[in-house]
């Protein structure tokens, strides 16, 4: 795994639990996220959206969400927009059963804050010029993506998170 994703072998995955079992599987999933072509990558992330990040949220999900972060802010992730989606969809999903789950993912979500403030505000350069995965209309959806996020981190509420973060004026 190298610079990208390599925390993930700190986390142990196994004692974590998704909506259909065991957690060990996720590591795999981020990194087909990361690395994987369009099709691979696109059925990963559905994959992990309905493992982590359905209602309600589980023990795994603040566990991934800072690996989320980073696919969101590494320009060669195929679909940085989706992952901001995602990372939206934990913030508004809960459990009552859990609320420690709840607020831990929500935390998780907010911490980052700032770095979706970056991505809403990063510049678009036009599709002809040469940079990859954030070139035209993909930064565009990535800017669109954080600028939701953005707002859903800036309004969130729920009662798991009575005061999710100081928010910035």
């Amino acid at each position: 795994m190298g610079t990208v994703l390599g925390a993930m072998r700190n986390v142990r995955w196994h004692e974590l639990q998704h909506a259909y079992g065991s957690a060990s599987q996720v590591p795999v999933v981020l990194s087909r996220i990361a690395w994987g072509d369009a099709p691979n990558a696109d059925e990963a992330l559905s994959d992990l959206e309905r493992w982590i990040g359905a209602p309600p949220v589980f023990d795994s999900t603040a566990a991934t969400v800072p690996f989320l972060w980073e696919l969101a802010g590494t320009d060669t992730v195929r679909d940085r927009a989706g992952v901001l989606d995602l990372l939206a969809r934990i913030l508004a999903a809960g459990s009552t059963d859990h609320p420690a789950w709840t607020r831990a993912a929500h935390d998780a979500v907010a911490a980052r804050r700032e770095t979706a403030a970056y991505l809403a505000e990063a510049p678009v350069r036009p599709a002809s010029e040469p940079a990859g995965a954030g070139a035209g209309a993909p930064a565009q959806a990535v800017r669109a993506a954080a600028g939701r996020l953005l707002a859903a981190i800036d309004r969130h509420a729920c009662p798991a998170c009575p005061a999710l973060l100081p928010r910035e004026a």
